[in-house]
Protein backbone atom coordinates (compact mmCIF):
# COMPACT_ATOMS: atom_id res chain seq x y z
CA UNK A 1 0.00 0.00 0.00
CA UNK A 2 2.95 2.48 0.70
CA UNK A 3 4.53 1.42 -2.05
CA UNK A 4 1.80 2.00 -4.41
CA UNK A 5 0.81 5.30 -2.60
CA UNK A 6 4.84 6.26 -3.17
CA UNK A 7 4.53 5.46 -6.63
CA UNK A 8 1.12 7.66 -7.50
CA UNK A 9 2.60 10.72 -5.71
CA UNK A 10 5.79 10.55 -7.81
CA UNK A 11 3.25 9.70 -11.18
CA UNK A 12 1.57 13.02 -10.10
CA UNK A 13 4.89 15.13 -9.84
CA UNK A 14 6.09 14.12 -13.48
CA UNK A 15 2.58 15.20 -14.55
CA UNK A 16 3.14 18.86 -12.80
CA UNK A 17 6.65 19.31 -14.30
CA UNK A 18 5.91 18.24 -17.94
CA UNK A 19 2.76 20.16 -17.77
CA UNK A 20 4.90 23.05 -16.24
CA UNK A 21 7.45 22.50 -18.64
CA UNK A 22 4.42 22.87 -21.35
CA UNK A 23 3.30 25.80 -20.67
CA UNK A 24 6.07 27.44 -20.23
CA UNK A 25 7.41 26.75 -23.76
CA UNK A 26 3.90 27.95 -25.35
CA UNK A 27 4.50 31.07 -22.82
CA UNK A 28 8.33 31.19 -24.94
CA UNK A 29 6.31 31.46 -28.07
CA UNK A 30 3.63 33.28 -27.86
CA UNK A 31 6.00 36.29 -26.25
CA UNK A 32 8.38 35.74 -28.97
CA UNK A 33 11.32 34.24 -27.40
CA UNK A 34 13.43 32.63 -30.22
CA UNK A 35 10.72 33.65 -33.01
CA UNK A 36 12.19 33.25 -36.40
CA UNK A 37 11.07 35.27 -39.62
CA UNK A 38 12.49 34.56 -42.75
CA UNK A 39 12.68 36.79 -45.75
CA UNK A 40 12.66 36.46 -49.57
CA UNK A 41 15.06 39.46 -50.16
CA UNK A 42 17.07 42.42 -47.84
CA UNK A 43 13.81 44.97 -47.74
CA UNK A 44 11.59 42.80 -46.15
CA UNK A 45 13.76 41.67 -43.66
CA UNK A 46 14.83 45.07 -42.76
CA UNK A 47 11.38 46.17 -42.39
CA UNK A 48 10.62 42.91 -40.32
CA UNK A 49 14.19 43.71 -38.17
CA UNK A 50 12.98 47.29 -37.57
CA UNK A 51 9.03 46.61 -36.26
CA UNK A 52 10.20 43.16 -34.12
CA UNK A 53 11.37 43.20 -30.33
CA UNK A 54 15.75 42.31 -30.24
CA UNK A 55 14.63 38.74 -29.21
CA UNK A 56 13.31 38.34 -32.87
CA UNK A 57 15.45 36.18 -35.06
CA UNK A 58 14.95 37.80 -38.40
CA UNK A 59 16.80 35.80 -41.25
CA UNK A 60 17.55 36.58 -44.93
CA UNK A 61 16.91 33.46 -46.55
CA UNK A 62 19.16 33.76 -49.45
CA UNK A 63 23.17 34.03 -48.64
CA UNK A 64 24.47 37.52 -49.30
CA UNK A 65 26.97 36.66 -52.58
CA UNK A 66 23.69 35.79 -54.23
CA UNK A 67 21.22 37.49 -56.04
CA UNK A 68 17.85 37.04 -54.32
CA UNK A 69 16.03 36.97 -57.32
CA UNK A 70 18.33 34.35 -58.64
CA UNK A 71 18.11 32.49 -55.86
CA UNK A 72 18.07 28.68 -55.78
CA UNK A 73 17.23 27.12 -52.08
CA UNK A 74 19.07 24.27 -51.62
CA UNK A 75 17.67 21.55 -49.17
CA UNK A 76 18.51 23.15 -45.63
CA UNK A 77 17.56 26.60 -47.00
CA UNK A 78 14.66 25.06 -47.35
CA UNK A 79 14.22 23.44 -43.76
CA UNK A 80 15.24 26.49 -42.62
CA UNK A 81 12.01 28.02 -43.92
CA UNK A 82 9.74 25.32 -42.88
CA UNK A 83 10.64 25.39 -39.18
CA UNK A 84 10.03 29.97 -38.89
CA UNK A 85 7.01 31.49 -37.44
CA UNK A 86 6.68 33.12 -40.80
CA UNK A 87 8.00 33.65 -44.11
CA UNK A 88 8.21 36.62 -45.39
CA UNK A 89 7.83 36.98 -49.82
CA UNK A 90 7.78 39.71 -51.89
CA UNK A 91 5.73 38.44 -54.80
CA UNK A 92 5.17 39.99 -58.35
CA UNK A 93 7.20 36.58 -59.57
CA UNK A 94 10.30 37.18 -57.26
CA UNK A 95 10.26 33.91 -55.81
CA UNK A 96 10.75 31.78 -58.92
CA UNK A 97 12.06 28.94 -56.90
CA UNK A 98 8.75 28.86 -54.87
CA UNK A 99 6.86 26.14 -57.02
CA UNK A 100 9.98 23.81 -56.43
CA UNK A 101 9.31 23.91 -52.90
CA UNK A 102 6.83 22.79 -50.34
CA UNK A 103 6.20 25.21 -47.07
CA UNK A 104 2.88 25.31 -45.18
CA UNK A 105 0.79 27.93 -46.53
CA UNK A 106 -0.05 29.21 -43.36
CA UNK A 107 3.31 30.65 -42.57
CA UNK A 108 3.49 32.37 -46.00
CA UNK A 109 3.00 36.10 -46.63
CA UNK A 110 3.38 37.89 -49.90
CA UNK A 111 3.64 41.22 -48.85
CA UNK A 112 2.62 43.20 -52.50
CA UNK A 113 -0.92 41.06 -52.92
CA UNK A 114 -3.02 44.07 -51.26
CA UNK A 115 -1.97 45.60 -54.75
CA UNK A 116 -1.57 43.32 -57.31
CA UNK A 117 -3.27 45.62 -59.91
CA UNK A 118 -0.44 48.15 -59.65
CA UNK A 119 2.33 45.23 -60.71
CA UNK A 120 4.39 45.82 -64.01
CA UNK A 121 4.02 43.47 -66.49
CA UNK A 122 6.94 43.03 -68.63
CA UNK A 123 7.49 42.28 -72.46
CA UNK A 124 9.19 39.39 -73.39
CA UNK A 125 12.82 40.24 -73.33
CA UNK A 126 14.32 36.68 -74.88
CA UNK A 127 16.93 35.47 -72.00
CA UNK A 128 20.71 36.02 -72.04
CA UNK A 129 23.55 35.01 -70.52
CA UNK A 130 26.01 37.03 -68.53
CA UNK A 131 27.30 37.14 -64.93
CA UNK A 132 27.12 34.34 -61.95
CA UNK A 133 23.31 34.68 -62.81
CA UNK A 134 23.83 32.24 -65.64
CA UNK A 135 21.05 32.84 -68.41
CA UNK A 136 17.72 34.52 -66.92
CA UNK A 137 14.85 36.33 -68.72
CA UNK A 138 13.28 39.90 -68.11
CA UNK A 139 9.46 38.90 -68.76
CA UNK A 140 6.64 37.84 -66.90
CA UNK A 141 6.33 41.14 -64.06
CA UNK A 142 8.72 42.85 -62.74
CA UNK A 143 9.74 42.41 -59.98
CA UNK A 144 11.27 45.33 -57.52
CA UNK A 145 8.42 46.71 -56.37
CA UNK A 146 10.17 48.28 -53.20
CA UNK A 147 11.90 51.17 -55.47
CA UNK A 148 8.56 52.60 -55.61
CA UNK A 149 8.58 53.54 -51.70
CA UNK A 150 4.82 54.19 -52.17
CA UNK A 151 4.81 50.51 -52.47
CA UNK A 152 7.62 49.85 -50.06
CA UNK A 153 5.54 51.30 -47.60
CA UNK A 154 2.59 48.64 -48.04
CA UNK A 155 4.75 45.95 -48.37
CA UNK A 156 6.16 47.35 -44.57
CA UNK A 157 2.20 47.35 -43.66
CA UNK A 158 1.67 43.75 -44.79
CA UNK A 159 4.85 42.92 -42.42
CA UNK A 160 3.76 44.58 -39.74
CA UNK A 161 0.04 43.14 -40.02
CA UNK A 162 1.47 39.31 -40.28
CA UNK A 163 3.97 40.05 -37.27
CA UNK A 164 0.73 41.37 -35.34
CA UNK A 165 -1.40 37.99 -36.21
CA UNK A 166 1.13 35.67 -35.60
CA UNK A 167 2.47 37.60 -32.06
CA UNK A 168 -0.45 39.94 -30.82
CA UNK A 169 0.80 40.26 -27.66
CA UNK A 170 3.65 42.39 -29.55
CA UNK A 171 0.84 44.49 -31.32
CA UNK A 172 1.58 47.89 -29.65
CA UNK A 173 5.44 47.46 -30.51
CA UNK A 174 5.08 46.87 -34.32
CA UNK A 175 2.39 49.67 -34.58
CA UNK A 176 4.73 51.67 -33.36
CA UNK A 177 7.97 51.09 -34.90
CA UNK A 178 6.41 50.87 -38.39
CA UNK A 179 4.68 54.34 -37.98
CA UNK A 180 8.35 55.48 -37.40
CA UNK A 181 9.88 53.61 -40.80
CA UNK A 182 6.30 54.91 -42.36
CA UNK A 183 7.76 58.32 -41.67
CA UNK A 184 11.13 58.29 -42.89
CA UNK A 185 9.96 56.17 -46.21
CA UNK A 186 7.55 58.86 -47.15
CA UNK A 187 9.55 61.66 -46.76
CA UNK A 188 12.28 60.11 -48.95
CA UNK A 189 9.68 59.28 -50.82
CA UNK A 190 8.95 63.20 -51.41
CA UNK A 191 12.31 63.86 -52.24
CA UNK A 192 12.66 61.73 -54.95
CA UNK A 193 9.49 63.17 -56.43
CA UNK A 194 10.79 66.62 -56.04
CA UNK A 195 14.62 65.90 -57.36
CA UNK A 196 12.93 64.69 -61.01
CA UNK A 197 9.77 66.47 -61.12
CA UNK A 198 12.35 69.78 -61.51
CA UNK A 199 13.92 68.13 -65.09
CA UNK A 200 11.43 65.22 -66.18
CA UNK A 201 12.35 65.03 -69.05
CA UNK A 202 15.93 64.64 -68.70
CA UNK A 203 17.07 61.40 -70.80
CA UNK A 204 18.48 58.69 -68.58
CA UNK A 205 20.24 54.95 -69.38
CA UNK A 206 19.26 52.21 -66.70
CA UNK A 207 22.37 49.30 -66.77
CA UNK A 208 19.95 46.76 -66.34
CA UNK A 209 16.02 46.71 -66.87
CA UNK A 210 15.25 46.78 -63.05
CA UNK A 211 14.23 50.10 -62.37
CA UNK A 212 10.60 50.61 -63.68
CA UNK A 213 8.83 51.00 -60.52
CA UNK A 214 11.19 54.09 -59.67
CA UNK A 215 10.50 55.24 -63.55
CA UNK A 216 6.57 55.11 -63.03
CA UNK A 217 6.65 56.27 -59.70
CA UNK A 218 8.92 59.45 -59.87
CA UNK A 219 8.72 60.29 -63.69
CA UNK A 220 12.02 59.13 -64.42
CA UNK A 221 12.93 59.28 -68.30
CA UNK A 222 14.93 56.43 -68.61
CA UNK A 223 15.73 53.68 -71.06
CA UNK A 224 17.03 50.32 -70.00
CA UNK A 225 20.01 48.24 -71.16
CA UNK A 226 21.10 44.55 -70.56
CA UNK A 227 24.49 45.59 -68.99
CA UNK A 228 26.86 44.25 -65.69
CA UNK A 229 28.37 46.00 -63.51
CA UNK A 230 31.27 43.41 -63.08
CA UNK A 231 31.88 42.88 -67.21
CA UNK A 232 32.78 44.76 -70.38
CA UNK A 233 30.03 45.06 -72.68
CA UNK A 234 30.81 43.56 -76.21
CA UNK A 235 31.27 45.44 -79.12
CA UNK A 236 27.68 44.25 -80.34
CA UNK A 237 26.36 45.88 -77.03
CA UNK A 238 28.37 49.13 -77.43
CA UNK A 239 26.56 49.63 -81.10
CA UNK A 240 23.34 49.06 -79.19
CA UNK A 241 23.65 51.51 -77.22
CA UNK A 242 24.21 54.25 -80.47
CA UNK A 243 21.05 53.43 -81.81
CA UNK A 244 19.68 53.94 -78.44
CA UNK A 245 21.38 57.63 -77.65
CA UNK A 246 20.48 58.51 -81.31
CA UNK A 247 16.93 58.54 -79.73
CA UNK A 248 16.98 58.90 -76.32
CA UNK A 249 20.57 61.10 -76.19
CA UNK A 250 21.48 60.33 -71.96
CA UNK A 251 24.51 62.15 -70.14
CA UNK A 252 24.28 59.56 -67.25
CA UNK A 253 23.89 55.84 -66.73
CA UNK A 254 22.60 54.49 -63.20
CA UNK A 255 23.38 50.97 -62.57
CA UNK A 256 23.00 48.48 -59.93
CA UNK A 257 26.49 48.71 -58.51
CA UNK A 258 30.03 49.98 -59.55
CA UNK A 259 30.71 49.48 -62.83
CA UNK A 260 34.74 48.43 -64.57
CA UNK A 261 36.95 51.53 -64.69
CA UNK A 262 36.90 50.63 -68.29
CA UNK A 263 33.58 50.68 -68.80
CA UNK A 264 33.60 53.77 -66.78
CA UNK A 265 36.26 55.90 -68.94
CA UNK A 266 34.59 54.46 -72.50
CA UNK A 267 31.27 55.73 -71.39
CA UNK A 268 32.66 59.24 -70.36
CA UNK A 269 34.45 59.49 -73.55
CA UNK A 270 30.92 59.39 -74.96
CA UNK A 271 29.91 61.71 -73.00
CA UNK A 272 28.23 59.56 -70.47
CA UNK A 273 28.76 60.06 -66.77
CA UNK A 274 28.04 56.80 -64.38
CA UNK A 275 26.75 56.63 -60.86
CA UNK A 276 25.71 53.94 -58.81
CA UNK A 277 21.05 53.39 -57.79
CA UNK A 278 21.04 50.36 -55.91
CA UNK A 279 18.13 48.11 -55.91
CA UNK A 280 19.03 46.97 -52.80
CA UNK A 281 17.54 43.54 -52.90
CA UNK A 282 20.81 42.11 -50.76
CA UNK A 283 21.89 43.03 -47.55
CA UNK A 284 24.52 45.85 -48.38
CA UNK A 285 27.84 45.88 -47.06
CA UNK A 286 27.47 49.19 -45.34
CA UNK A 287 24.79 50.86 -43.27
CA UNK A 288 20.96 49.35 -44.07
CA UNK A 289 17.88 49.78 -46.85
CA UNK A 290 17.28 53.91 -46.02
CA UNK A 291 20.72 54.87 -46.07
CA UNK A 292 21.23 52.64 -49.58
CA UNK A 293 17.99 54.60 -51.08
CA UNK A 294 19.33 58.10 -49.12
CA UNK A 295 22.60 57.16 -51.36
CA UNK A 296 20.45 56.49 -54.50
CA UNK A 297 18.78 60.13 -54.17
CA UNK A 298 21.98 61.73 -53.66
CA UNK A 299 23.43 60.28 -56.73
CA UNK A 300 19.82 61.26 -58.77
CA UNK A 301 20.25 64.33 -57.61
CA UNK A 302 23.60 64.79 -59.58
CA UNK A 303 21.45 63.70 -62.82
CA UNK A 304 18.78 66.55 -62.59
CA UNK A 305 21.10 69.33 -61.20
CA UNK A 306 22.48 69.49 -64.50
CA UNK A 307 22.89 72.53 -66.75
Amino acid sequence: MKAALTLMIFALLITGCTKTNRTASSRETDEGRGAQVCASNYPLSYFAGRMAPSEFQIKLSPPADVDPAFWKPKAEDIQEMQKADLVLLNGASYESWLATVSLPTSKLVTTSSGFKDQLILLKASGTHTHGPKGEHAHSGTAFTTWLDLGLAIQQAEATRDALIARWPGHETQFSAQFVKLKDELEALDSQFTEVVSAKPKVPVLFSHPVYQYSERRYGINGRSLHWEPGEMPTESMWHALNRVLAEHPAKWMLWEAAPLPAVVERLKAMGIQCLVYSPCSGKPEQGDFLKVMRDNLENLKQVYATK
